[in-house]
C-alpha cells in the first residue's frame, strides 16, 4: 500500500488549500485516516483523523477551519484548508491503517505567508 499526498503549495495568509492523499496497491478500504503535519523544529503532530464510518477529530487549533474527508471507497482522503494562518505553515503527512498494519505517505509542503 502506497500513500501519495498532493496539494500543497504556497498561499497567502486567509486562503485556502485542498490536500488529497490516495491510497493505491489495495483493493481493500483502509481503516481510519489522518493528516499530521511537521513545523521544523517541531515534532509531528495530529491535524484531523477520520474513521472508515466518517467520525472525525480535530486538533483545537484547526477546529472551525479545516475539514477531513474521505471519498465513497474509503482509500482518498482530503484536507480542506481555510483561512490559513501562518502557523500552519508545515509539511503534511497523511497516515492510514488497514488490518492493522499503519501506511504514511511522504508529505506535501504547506507555506502560508503573512
Amino acid at each position: 500500500v502506497q500513500l501519495q499526498a498532493s496539494g500543497g503549495g504556497l498561499v497567502q495568509a486567509g486562503g485556502s488549500l485542498r490536500l488529497t492523499c490516495a491510497a493505491s496497491g489495495t483493493v481493500i478500504s483502509m481503516n481510519d485516516m489522518a493528516w499530521y503535519r511537521q513545523a521544523p523544529g517541531n515534532q509531528r503532530d495530529l491535524v484531523a483523523s477520520i474513521t472508515d464510518d466518517g467520525i472525525t477529530n480535530y486538533a483545537d487549533s484547526v477546529k472551525g477551519r479545516f475539514t477531513i474527508s474521505r471519498d465513497g471507497t474509503k482509500n482518498t482522503l482530503f484536507l480542506q484548508m481555510d483561512s490559513l494562518k501562518s502557523d500552519d505553515t508545515a509539511v503534511y503527512y497523511c497516515t492510514g491503517s488497514r488490518l492493522g498494519t499503519r501506511y504514511w505517505g511522504r508529505g506535501t509542503l504547506v507555506t502560508v505567508s503573512s
